[in-house]
């Protein structure tokens, strides 16, 4: 699980006990402080730091339990400093110079299979962000000197982003209409789909059917495992946090969920949305409850979806009786979000 250390040390002393409450509210792992009443006055929950539990690096290799290495790394001879603290040591310090996340990227590699933990020093929540990505491991931890009490809950919402896993269900098709001409929506995102993964897409708000990516070879054309011909433009697509897009609303830089057959998740990021006119069908699914679920897509066999065990599905094939993998929600939405009233749709 991702951490954080506050550093209090450039705070302004008019915000500092706001901070400090605000780190304690959160559950922040560690406090960084010279100043030892503040530290005294911790809860045991928090961890107080001081900077002479940071060791400088020139020290590193005399280190306890309880000491964390500090290393600058500026050039490959600190570089490989940080390599070695990270893989020997309980905890590591590290402050890059340079704006490049590809020391980082190293560090982290260095130290794959340690045990210790590595924190990161960060200038910002957007460098924290992308510092807890970083080759989709990231540092296990960061160390930010707030400059408010705002910094410190966002922190905490940082670290507690992530997606958890869905429990996916099986729906039987129960039938298949053909349509002419509708636009619909290719989500072509900036990262890899696997085999059994795609997005969540359907007509009702309660009901979704796992569309594949384009990762499985057809005739005419190449894979294209980035993306997702998802299905109509008026359609819900599933999102992290339990919230719902239109297909139509996505766009460069948008965030959508992918989900693979055994219901593990994670974000990606929306590189394009590619709306076009193509003749659709609409697929008609039923859970074992007798939960209607319902998803148009473009009418062509390399559009597919995906039922048990990553079966992969080609939509112009589908029959009366084929299982599909979907997910059933029990909330209706308002502008995205779950909300309890009464709504029907069909």
């Amino acid at each position: 699980m991702k951490f954080a250390w506050i550093d209090l040390r450039t705070v302004p002393q008019a915000r500092l006990e706001s901070v400090v409450d605000a780190a304690i509210h959160t559950r922040m792992q560690g406090v960084l402080c010279d100043d030892e009443s503040v530290l005294k006055a911790l809860p045991p929950t928090v961890t107080a730091v001081t900077t002479a539990a940071v060791t400088e690096e020139k020290q590193l290799y005399d280190l306890d339990a309880d000491t964390a290495a500090w290393v600058d790394v500026h050039d490959e001879p600190s570089l490989r400093l940080a390599c070695a603290a990270a893989v020997a040591l309980p905890q590591t310090v590290v402050r890059f110079a340079d704006p490049t996340k590809i020391p980082l990227e190293i560090v982290l590699a260095a130290a794959d299979r340690s045990a210790g933990k590595l924190i990161t020093v960060c200038a910002d929540l957007e460098e924290a962000a992308t510092v807890l990505d970083v080759l989709e491991r990231g540092s296990d931890g960061v160390l930010l000197a707030p400059s408010d009490a705002g910094e410190v809950f966002a922190l905490a919402r940082l670290l507690e982003a992530g997606t958890s896993p869905l429990e996916l269900t099986t729906l039987t098709v129960d039938r298949i209409e053909h349509h002419g001409l509708g636009d619909r929506v290719c989500v072509d995102t900036c990262t890899h789909f696997a085999e059994d993964e795609g997005i969540l897409v359907g007509s009702y708000s309660t009901g979704f059917i796992l569309c594949c990516s384009e990762t499985h070879p057809l005739p005419y054309m190449p894979t294209r495992p980035f993306r997702v011909n998802a299905g109509a433009l008026h359609s819900y697509v599933l999102g992290p946090e339990n919230r719902t897009n239109y297909l139509s609303e996505l766009g460069s830089g948008s965030t959508t969920l992918a989900v693979n057959s055994e219901g593990r998740t994670r974000p990606v990021t929306v590189g394009r949305a590619k709306l076009e006119s193509r003749p659709l069908l609409t697929i008609t699914a039923r859970s074992a409850d007798d939960t209607v679920v319902s998803l148009t897509v473009q009418d062509d066999w390399h559009v597919r979806v995906l039922g048990p065990g990553g079966k992969v599905h080609n939509v112009t094939e589908l029959r009366r009786g084929d299982e599909l993998l979907g997910y059933l929600a029990t909330d209706q939405r308002h502008v995205g979000f779950p909300i309890g009233e009464f709504c029907k749709e069909h």
